[in-house]
Order: C-alpha cells, then sequence, then structure tokens
C-alpha cells in the first residue's frame, strides 16, 4: 500500500499577548473552544469514523477534524469545549455523538461540521448526587471526584444510546442525549471496574473493560450482566456484526464469538502489542490497529490476522476506512492514509 499524509486545509489563529498590567481570567476548559492549528492534523487523535462519504476524528484538547476528500486534507469543526477528546460514534451521514473527559457530550446534526454540547461533567455530578442515596456516596467516592473520564458511545438509533466509562460509569438516553441516567447499578460489575468500548448488533449489546469484563444487555431486565471469557486481562475495544463479536486487548490478545458470547476462540493476531480498535471493511475483511504500530488484517471472519506493511509505524488508536479503498489511521502523530 502507498502512504500519503494528510495536509490541512485550516487557517491559523492569532494569538493575542496581554498587556502585563492585564490579568487573565481563567476559562475552563470544558467552557473554552480549542485553538485552530494548521498543525491540528498532526495533533494526537483518539477517534474516527465515517460519517457518510465524510471521515470525522476526535483527539486531544477538544480537537475534531473531519474531511471530505478521502483523508487527503482536514479541517477543524466548531466545538464549544478544549477537553480530552475519546471516542465518537454516528448513526447516519448527520447526526453523531462525542464524549471525553470532563463528562462531555457533544452532539452533531451536520455530519460533524459543527457541535453542541449536552452534557458535562458539573450537570453529570448534579444528576449522580440526585441519584445515589447520601448514604451510598462513600462507597462510590472515586464518582464524586474523577471528573467522569468518558471512553465510548453507541447508539442504537436516533434516540437510545449508551455511554460507558471509568469505574463502571454507564449513561443511558431515550431522547437523543437530551436526557441521560445513570445505568451503573443495573451492570454485573461489583468491582467498579473501567469499562472502554460498548458497541451493539441486532438486539445485541456489549460492553468490554478492565480484567476480561464483558457484558451483555440483558433488555427484558434492563441490566447487563457479565459474560465468561477465557482472558483476564483488559479488553479496550470491541467489532460488533450480525456474524461476530469480537473483543481485543492486552498483549494482542483478541476473542471471537459466533453465538452471543456463549462460547469464544482465541484469534491468532500475531503479535504481543496491545489492540487499540478495529473496523470491518466493505468486503468484510477485519482490520485491527496495536499500540506499537502493527496493522493487521483478517480474511477468514477474524480468526486469524496477517500484518499489513506501512512504512515507519507509530502507536495507533483507531482505524476507518477512508471510502475509496484506503485506511485512515490515527494515534498519537495526528492522521495518517494509507492506500
Amino acid at each position: 500500500m502507498a502512504l500519503q499524509w494528510a495536509r490541512p486545509l485550516v487557517a491559523a489563529a492569532a494569538l493575542h499577548c496581554l498587556p502585563l498590567h492585564a490579568q487573565a481570567t481563567f476559562i475552563a476548559p470544558v467552557d473554552a473552544p480549542p485553538l485552530r492549528s494548521l498543525q491540528a492534523y498532526a495533533a494526537p487523535l483518539n477517534a474516527v469514523t465515517l460519517a457518510g462519504q465524510r471521515l470525522v476524528s476526535v483527539g486531544l484538547r477538544g480537537n475534531i477534524l473531519y474531511s471530505d476528500d478521502q483523508g487527503n486534507s482536514w479541517q477543524q469543526a466548531d466545538t464549544p469545549a478544549s477537553v480530552d477528546l475519546t471516542a465518537l460514534y454516528f448513526i447516519d451521514a448527520q447526526r453523531g455523538w462525542a464524549v471525553g473527559h470532563d463528562g462531555l457530550v457533544l452532539h452533531s446534526r451536520d455530519g460533524g461540521r459543527s457541535w453542541e454540547r449536552q452534557l458535562d461533567g458539573r450537570q453529570l455530578l448534579a444528576l449522580w448526587q440526585a441519584a445515589t442515596p447520601a448514604e451510598d456516596r462513600q462507597t462510590a467516592a472515586p464518582l464524586d471526584s474523577m471528573n467522569f473520564p468518558l471512553l465510548d458511545v453507541w447508539f442504537e438509533n436516533e434516540h437510545n444510546g449508551f455511554i460507558v466509562g471509568a469505574f463502571n460509569l454507564i449513561l443511558h438516553t431515550k431522547d437523543g442525549g437530551k436526557h441521560w441516567s445513570f445505568w451503573s447499578h443495573r451492570a454485573e460489575n461489583p468491582q467498579g471496574l473501567h469499562l472502554y468500548g460498548i458497541r451493539g448488533t441486532g438486539t445485541e449489546v456489549f460492553a468490554v473493560g478492565e480484567q476480561g469484563l464483558v457484558l451483555k444487555l440483558d433488555r427484558t431486565q434492563g441490566r447487563f450482566n457479565a459474560v465468561k471469557t477465557p482472558y483476564h486481562g483488559s479488553y479496550f475495544n470491541l467489532i460488533a456484526t450480525p456474524d461476530l463479536l469480537l473483543v481485543i486487548g492486552l498483549r494482542g490478545n483478541a476473542y471471537r464469538s459466533t453465538d452471543g458470547g456463549g462460547s469464544w476462540d482465541k484469534a491468532d493476531t500475531g503479535t504481543s502489542a496491545s489492540l487499540a480498535a478495529g473496523t470491518v471493511l466493505a468486503d468484510g475483511s477485519v482490520m485491527l490497529v496495536s499500540m506499537s504500530g502493527d496493522l493487521l488484517r483478517s480474511r477468514d471472519q477474524g480468526n486469524s490476522f496477517q500484518p499489513v506493511r506501512i512504512p515507519r509505524p507509530t502507536p495507533y488508536f483507531a482505524v476507518a476506512p477512508t471510502g475509496d479503498g484506503g485506511l485512515v489511521l490515527v494515534g498519537n502523530r495526528g492522521v495518517r492514509v494509507v492506500r
């Protein structure tokens, strides 16, 4: 595959120096838009996805970028906060959600060009306090001071969605994010383990986290029940399709299930590097990326993976198809396009 680096199309913002006698007013990152920069495409990015034919990526300091030419050039979106963003999900070409630290939830109605705040840590803390009896707050003390790191988001449709995060944090909405409720008490996770990923397919919804934790939604009971897997290390992400559930994590470990988590087979990834994310391509093949720069491809439904050789690999945190046969990789050095 040939390699092409993304080129920016954003304008740099002018930097204004305060007079020595002026006293700067502190604005919390959750209230301050990110700086605009010619180098935004090269800054650390944590997630990338397709919204229709548009690519959208999120990263540190609130940066959200989008590309309308298969990743060749990128523009910065309009967004209200400079909090680190960790994940995003689009249900169609226009409507998407992004989440991050400080309990920040953003929503876009125009394919990622602009974003509005739906929730932040101040509102989330108030919701938690209202939903948690005073006598129970001491046992859940981390929630009261952790700034609510949100680590993944998934929506079933324009109404129903879930967010997961640190310390067994689970949020649910039934109205597209206008209102959120805590579902942490509805999960079989007594140790309060971190939850790193959530995805659904058909009627099934799964979440993954620390110490081999896999949760499956029981819609009848309205709760997440633990699913036993052969591995007891952390799972960082998952791929869910009607025919495949693939959970991936530490030391190159990946396990696949074709019966909704009833049984598991270990996938041969060929790497000992921690696996960060994956995607399914138009031809049905599965692509994974690792935190050591591996790009791995499976053509047999996740049974085995073969390396895709690219020059100068760096840690990657997410991968998405470009829409024209290429791939976009994002990580600690920003965007990389592989064709």
